[in-house]
């Protein structure tokens, strides 16, 4: 063929030169052109090229799409139990890093003199109640004494009554006998024996009215004397009442006891997760001392510090994208809860004042709350987390 045609050989006559093929002609610029840009170097340029294109094109998307953050943390309510009484701690079945459910133990406070006084408490009541009994059946018995001497002297006097009205008549009866006797005497009808004897009638019949007034004088006295003791009653009701004030009283000290004696085993309020011990058994321990650091392990979030300048685009409910550290492989969703409306750096412990005059400034954090949605493993507070909020919704 034309193409494959032998090129021409170059001779050189010097001494002891060899001979050698001559240099193939030129190609055509086209034909070297392209053969240009199918090199392997200029290929692998083109598609670093169109890989860096579609990855700015997509991290211009994600930043008109999305607001990213990766200062966040996951965040829960730490709670700190302290002891509202002083002891010594005789038992501490919590350890840290433990799960403990509602109620049970953190730890016990020494209770023996605790104990001790509410056994005292009671003895009290026990007291009290048997000192009220004993009033009680005093004032049923002196109840019942009254009614009896009441009922019998009210008797009593009733039937004096009865006779001293019999006996005014029966004087009344026999003063018109002695007034008829004496006229008649006078006349001369009747002899004086019968005169003397109807005086002396009207004479007995006075003396027994006589008597019968006392009596009733006597039946109302003893029946005043039953209504006075009727008042007894009156007095026994007031130290009642007086022993009821007092079981009150002493009830409350009782549930004031009972109280401090529950205050002495420190329990869990809540299904937790036990942080950070801050004593150990056998310590001394005053009111208020802080005993364990706790936290609900199923009431967590992310709290992300998001740059002031991207917060308006920030609004809750938009969904969120969360890439814990701990976790690379699994990606969290959850849901912006929250907005902060001041930044961290008012909460700063230590503030940040300008007295030279000399400003820089720098851009703020606002805090958001995120919730998690059902994380598939256990998160623990202060792990750091990534967040990416999409802000489309």
């Amino acid at each position: 063929m034309a193409n494959q045609a032998t090129a021409p050989r170059v001779v050189d006559r010097s001494e002891g030169a060899e001979e050698r093929p001559a240099a193939p002609p030129p190609l055509p610029p086209t034909t070297r052109r392209r053969s240009g840009l199918f090199r392997p170097r200029n290929l692998i340029v083109a598609a670093v090229a169109l890989i860096a294109l579609v990855f700015g094109a997509m991290e211009v998307h994600q930043r008109l799409t999305h607001v990213y953050e990766y200062d966040a943390r996951v965040t829960s309510d730490m709670i700190t139990v302290s002891s509202r009484v002083a002891g010594w701690i005789t038992e501490l079945p919590a350890t840290e890093g433990q799960t403990m459910a509602k109620g049970e133990v953190i730890a016990q406070i020494d209770n023996r003199l605790a104990q001790l006084r509410l056994q005292a408490l009671e003895a009290d009541r026990a007291r009290l109640a048997a000192e009220r009994d004993r009033l009680m059946a005093q004032r049923q018995m002196t109840e019942d004494m009254v009614a009896a001497k009441s009922q019998t002297r009210g008797s009593a006097l009733d039937a004096t009554s009865a006779n001293r009205a019999s006996l005014r008549a029966e004087v009344g009866l026999a003063r018109r006998e002695l007034e008829r006797a004496s006229a008649l005497f006078q006349r001369r009808v009747v002899s004086s024996s019968a005169v003397d004897r109807a005086r002396s009638n009207l004479q007995r019949l006075e003396g027994e009215l006589q008597r019968a007034e006392a009596q009733i004088g006597e039946a109302r006295g003893n029946l005043n004397e039953a209504k006075v003791e009727n008042a007894q009653l009156g007095v026994i009701d007031g130290e009642i009442a007086m022993l009821d004030a007092q079981a009150i009283s002493l009830e409350t000290q009782i549930a004031q006891q009972r109280i401090d004696i529950e205050d002495r085993a420190i329990r869990t309020p809540i299904d937790v997760v036990v942080n950070r011990l801050f004593v150990e058994a056998g310590e001394y321990v005053s009111e208020g001392q802080r005993i364990a650091l706790i936290h609900d392990p199923n009431h967590l979030w992310i709290e992300a510090n998001i740059k002031e300048t991207s917060v308006r685009q920030l609004k809750p409910g938009q969904p969120v994208a969360i890439t814990v550290d701990a976790y690379p492989d699994h990606t969290f969703k959850g849901t912006v809860e929250r907005i902060g409306h001041s930044t961290t750096a008012n909460f700063a412990l230590l503030p940040t004042p300008n007295p030279s005059g000399n400003f820089t400034k720098i851009t703020q954090r606002i805090p958001v709350r995120v919730t998690i949605d059902d994380p598939p493993v256990q998160l623990s507070p202060g792990m750091m987390v990534e967040v990416n909020i999409d802000v489309r919704e």
